[in-house]
């Protein structure tokens, strides 16, 4: 799959394949990173429908966890590091809610998918192939400014 220039088509047809939001928006993300597409993506594979608890929106972990990769402190005391990051994050959230309106995954589905009726008719309306591959692009693209 080419994740450096995710689309949501592409992402569409990574989630026909198992590939999560989390995941699609982290592979899109990993060279800028430093790391390479396979480990983000396997990094990121238990982070799809807000954790599969419908809570923080799977394109949003996938993001944050590839801001700590470029930003992110290691060292105590590296305040420098940590205040940068803070700042990126908050440009990334400020700008997808801007987009999107929310950062949790019930919020912009409509359903908690934690919930397995509320998942089956999130699955028979079509949201996960309709409105995730859009938060998945979306995502990429705020993170293609952001790094």
């Amino acid at each position: 799959m080419d994740y450096k220039n995710m689309t949501e088509d592409m992402a569409r047809e990574g989630f026909g394949c198992g590939i999560d939001c989390s995941m699609a928006v982290a592979g899109h993300c990993a060279d800028k990173v430093g790391i390479d597409e396979s480990t983000a993506v396997k990094a990121m594979a238990a982070f799809g429908g807000g954790m599969w608890h419908g809570e923080t929106c799977g394109a949003v972990v996938g993001a944050l966890m590839s801001l700590g990769l470029k930003y992110g402190n290691c060292e105590p005391g590296d305040t420098e590091s940590k205040n940068a990051l803070l700042a990126k994050k908050g440009e990334f959230e400020a700008a997808f809610i801007e987009k999107f309106g929310t950062l949790k995954c019930k919020e912009l589905l409509g359903y908690d998918l934690s919930i397995p009726e509320e998942m089956n008719k999130a699955m028979e309306e079509g949201l996960l192939m309709t409105l995730c591959p859009k938060l998945v692009a979306g995502a990429c693209e705020i993170m293609d400014e952001l790094l």
